[in-house]
C-alpha cells in the first residue's frame, strides 16, 4: 500500500456488472419454487400469467422512480439514502435499523437455507436431506459468500457475471424445450385458460404479493451508486435491460411449465423445477437442483454486495459505529460492513424461525420502498432545482407507491399479529435513535468504550477511513 494511493471504494461497477447484479440477485429460487403461490391465489393458468406480466410491469415502474432517485442522488445506500433525503435522519435511521436487526439477516439466512437444501439434494436423492446437513451447508454457503465479499470487489462482481449466466442458462434449459412443445401443439393445459369461475378475486392481492416479491431485487445497484461507472447513463441502462430479461425469462418459464405440466401437476409439486426436470428429462433432471443452488448462491452474493453499501453509507453519516465505514488498506473492500450482518444471520439461521420473520418483514420492506417513492414525488416539489438528468413522469411513482401501501394494508388485513410484531420490531428503533444518535452527551464510559472497541476493530481487520 503506497502513501499516495487512496484509499476508497473504486468505480468497478460497469454495465454488464451492473445488469448481472440486478439480474443475479432477482433470479433467486423464486422463479423455480414459487409460482405455484402465484396459481393458487389466482385460480386460473391464464389469470396466474397476467399476474407474472403485471407484477413485472409494476415492479418496472419502481425500477424507473429508483433510476430517477439514483442519477439524481449519487451517493451509495439505496432506500436509507433516499429517505434521509427526503425525510430527515429519524425516519432514515428506522429503516436502516430494521434492515439491519431482522429484515436482512432473515432474507439471507432463507436464500442461505434454499442454498444448502439444493445443492445436498442430488446426494440423497431420493431420501430427503437432515435438517443438520442442511444447516451445515447453509453456514458454509454464507459464509463463502462473506469472504467473497470481503477479499474483492473484481472477483464479487465477476462471480456474480458467471452465476447469472449460469442462472440464464438453467432458464433457457427450461423455456427452450418447453415452447418445442407448445409449437408442436402441446396446448391442452391453456384450454380455457380464464374459466371465470375458477378465478378467486378475493386471492388476487395475495398472488401480487407473491409476483412482488419474485421481482424483488430490482433496487440493489441503487445500494452502489458511488461504484457505479458514469452513474447517469448506468444505471437507468442497467435497470431497463435487468428488467425487460427478467419479466421475458419469467413469463416465458410459467409458460413453458404449463405446457408439460397441468394446473392440478403444478400445485402438488414442491420444487416446480425439478418435477418439470423429471417429467421431460429423465437422468439429467439431478442437474436442475444443483443449478437452483447456484443461482441462490448468486442471489446471496448480489444482496450482500449492496447490503454492505447501505451501511457503510449509515455508518458515514454518524448512525453506526465509526469502523463499518472503514475499508481494508489493500482489498479496498468495505470489510467491516461486509461482515457485520454474519454473526446475526447465523443466530436466526440456527435459533430462529425465519419464515415468520419474513412474514413481520415483508410489509415493513414494502413500507418503506414506498416511503422512499414518495420522498421522489416529494422532493420534485420541494427540490425543483436538483439536477436530474433522468426524469420518469410523475404517474410511474405515484402508481408504484400507491402499490406499495395497497400491499401493506392488504398484509395488515390477511395477517394482523405478524404484521402487527414487525411493527412492534420497528418501533424499537424510536428509543435507540434517540439513545444512540440524537442524546449528545453519552457517559464518558460509553465513550471510552465505544473508541477502545472502535480501535481494536481497525487493529484486527486492517481497516481505515476512506480517502486518507
Amino acid at each position: 500500500h503506497s502513501p499516495e494511493e487512496k484509499v476508497e471504494l473504486r468505480k468497478k461497477v460497469t454495465l454488464l456488472r451492473g445488469i448481472s447484479i440486478i439480474t443475479g440477485t432477482i433470479i433467486g429460487a423464486g422463479i423455480f419454487i414459487s409460482p405455484k403461490g402465484i396459481l393458487k391465489n389466482s385460480g386460473s393458468v391464464g389469470m396466474s400469467l397476467v399476474v407474472w406480466i403485471a407484477c413485472g410491469i409494476l415492479s418496472l415502474f419502481g425500477a424507473l422512480s429508483y433510476a430517477e432517485l439514483g442519477t439524481s442522488i449519487k451517493k451509495s445506500g439505496g432506500h436509507y439514502t433516499y429517505i434521509l433525503e427526503a425525510f430527515g435522519p429519524q425516519v432514515a435511521f428506522m429503516r436502516m435499523w430494521v434492515d439491519m436487526i431482522a429484515i436482512r439477516p432473515a432474507g439471507l439466512a432463507v436464500i442461505a437455507l434454499a442454498f444448502g437444501r439444493y445443492i445436498l439434494e442430488p446426494i440423497f436423492m431420493p431420501c430427503g436431506v437432515p435438517e443438520i446437513a442442511i444447516k451445515l451447508a447453509t453456514t458454509i454457503g454464507l459464509t463463502a459468500v462473506m469472504y467473497l465479499n470481503s477479499m474483492s470487489v473484481s472477483w464479487t462482481a465477476r462471480i456474480q457475471i458467471f452465476l447469472t449466466f449460469s442462472k440464464l442458462l438453467t432458464i433457457a434449459i427450461i423455456i427452450v424445450p418447453g415452447v418445442y412443445l407448445l409449437f408442436k401443439g402441446e396446448t391442452k393445459n391453456f384450454e380455457n385458460a380464464f374459466e371465470v369461475n375458477t378465478i378467486h378475486l378475493s386471492g388476487l392481492p395475495l398472488a401480487f404479493y407473491s409476483g412482488m416479491f419474485a421481482y424483488a431485487g430490482w433496487f440493489y445497484l441503487n445500494f452502489v451508486t458511488e461504484e457505479v461507472e458514469n452513474p447517469e447513463r448506468t444505471v437507468p441502462l442497467a435497470i431497463c435491460i435487468s428488467m425487460v430479461i427478467v419479466m421475458i425469462c419469467y413469463t416465458m418459464t410459467n409458460v413453458a411449465y404449463y405446457t408439460v405440466m397441468s394446473a392440478e401437476e403444478l400445485l402438488a409439486s414442491d420444487a416446480v423445477a425439478v418435477t418439470f426436470a423429471e417429467k421431460l428429462m429423465g437422468n439429467f433432471s439431478v442437474a436442475v437442483p444443483v443449478f437452483v443452488a447456484l443461482s441462490c448462491f448468486g442471489s446471496m452474493n448480489g444482496c450482500l454486495f449492496a447490503i454492505s453499501r447501505m451501511f457503510f453509507v449509515a455508518s458515514r453519516e454518524g448512525q453506526l459505529p465509526e469502523v463499518l465505514s472503514m475499508i481494508h488498506i489493500r482489498r479496498h473492500t468495505p470489510l467491516p460492513a461486509v461482515i457485520v450482518l454474519y454473526p446475526i444471520t447465523l443466530l436466526i439461521l440456527f435459533l430462529g424461525d425465519i419464515y415468520s420473520l419474513l412474514n413481520f418483514m415483508s410489509f415493513l420492506r414494502w413500507l418503506f420502498i414506498g416511503v422512499a417513492v414518495i420522498g421522489l414525488i416529494y422532493m420534485r416539489y420541494t427540490r425543483p432545482d436538483m439536477p436530474r438528468p433522468f426524469k420518469v413522469p410523475i404517474f410511474i411513482p405515484a402508481v408504484f407507491s400507491l402499490t406499495c401501501f395497497f400491499m401493506v394494508f392488504l398484509s395488515l388485513y390477511s395477517d394482523p399479529i405478524n404484521t402487527g410484531i414487525g411493527f412492534a420490531i420497528s418501533l424499537t428503533g424510536i428509543p435507540a435513535y434517540y439513545i444512540f444518535i440524537h442524546c449528545e452527551r453519552k457517559p464518558k464510559w460509553f465513550q471510552k468504550l465505544s473508541d477502545s472497541v472502535n480501535r481494536s476493530l481497525q487493529i484486527i481487520l486492517e481497516v481505515v477511513p476512506a480517502d486518507q
